[in-house]
């Protein structure tokens, strides 16, 4: 639910801004009452909480405590080869409530889990994923590259289409990871939700790039979606190591994550009506717990690996959390 205070800070900030930049009260009028009839015009109403709830909570027992579902990362990449059906298969087996699985392509337009742009990372093949059509990806060990690579060798890079069939079968939440390719994302889940109508209250669409979450909603508008965010994400690595060499590059990336962070916290989750806010675990308190709650979005955190750390999101905070793996602590996959 959108809060007042959230539309008058939003304009009154938009208003100010501009204002300083302009010096002219007319055109920052117009500005600011353009800005609040786009959103008004072309935002997408949240869907109810209690279809939200429903794919967030399944009455499907989990690894977690009753409320907090537990989510497989990649299907679970430390304790299988992530982002295959043996991963998919080993979640469940560990009572996982669901997974969260990467989608790509392949050069010939299939649908395929993969979380890197090459295959190098997680197969015994080398090479852009695009630049592979499906029948080259056959031929790659996806347990190569694994710490269990015996025990799960030969285990292939599947389709989209059997890694959400064999989810179904186990009764399994999905988080579909999109990477990018809205249109193409778009269109192939639009399919599958024909397909297998069951995934309307099983699975929900995440991006870090809110165009393919904007793009899947006006594809399908009945289908629970979440933004994906980690705070510094684009002047800095996962583990914290700065991208760029250059300061002048690396301050002015800087100052861009702070413009990104403000608008997924005021605007694109209203542009986009979404259900839950996936958020790197150290960005995560009760105060931002109830923020997000306060506006009708549940949080997700990711990733977290420790007893500890998942102890204090099952007991205290009690909300969802993307794991690595279900069954030991473990350092995250980047």
């Amino acid at each position: 639910m959108l809060q007042l205070g959230d539309e008058i800070t939003l304009y009154s900030l938009v208003f100010v801004v501009v204002l300083l930049g302009t010096r002219s009260p007319v055109w920052t009028t117009v500005f600011t009452a353009s800005l609040y009839l786009f959103l008004a015009m072309f935002r997408f109403p949240q869907l109810p909480a209690s279809r939200a709830r429903q794919v967030l909570h399944p009455v499907k027992g989990a690894a977690g405590s009753g409320k907090v579902s537990v989510v497989a990362h990649r299907g679970g990449g430390h304790d299988a080869p992530e982002n295959t059906i043996a991963a998919i298969r080993e979640a469940s087996k560990n009572g996982a409530t669901g997974v969260e699985l990467d989608l790509e392509f392949s050069a010939d337009g299939v649908p395929v889990l993969m979380h890197d742009e090459t295959v190098d990372r997680t197969t015994n093949g080398s090479g852009p994923l695009s630049q592979m059509k499906f029948s080259d990806l056959g031929k790659l060990d996806a347990a190569a590259k694994h710490r269990f690579r015996e025990k799960f060798a030969g285990e292939k890079v599947p389709t989209l289409e059997e890694a959400v069939e064999e989810c179904i079968r186990l009764q399994l939440t999905i988080y579909f990871d999109v990477k990018g390719h809205p249109d193409k994302a778009a269109a192939a889940l639009t399919d599958l939700y024909k397909k297998h109508p069951v995934l309307y209250n099983s699975s929900i669409v995440c991006s870090f790039e809110p165009k393919v979450i904007y793009r899947m909603r006006q594809s399908n508008s009945n289908v629970v979606t979440a933004l994906t965010h980690r705070p510094w994400s684009l002047s800095r690595f996962g583990d914290g190591a700065p991208r760029f060499s250059s300061p002048w590059k690396h301050h002015w990336m800087t100052l861009m994550d702070m413009v990104l962070d403000w608008a997924h916290h005021h605007v694109l989750w209203k542009l986009c009506g979404i259900s839950a806010f996936l958020i790197q675990k150290n960005f995560v308190s009760l105060d931002y717990v109830q923020y997000w709650a306060q506006r009708g979005v549940e949080v997700v955190a990711w990733t977290v690996n420790t007893k500890v750390e998942k102890d204090y999101y099952q007991e205290l905070l009690q909300v969802n959390y993307i794991t690595d793996s279900l069954v030991e602590d473990c350092d995250p996959h980047y």
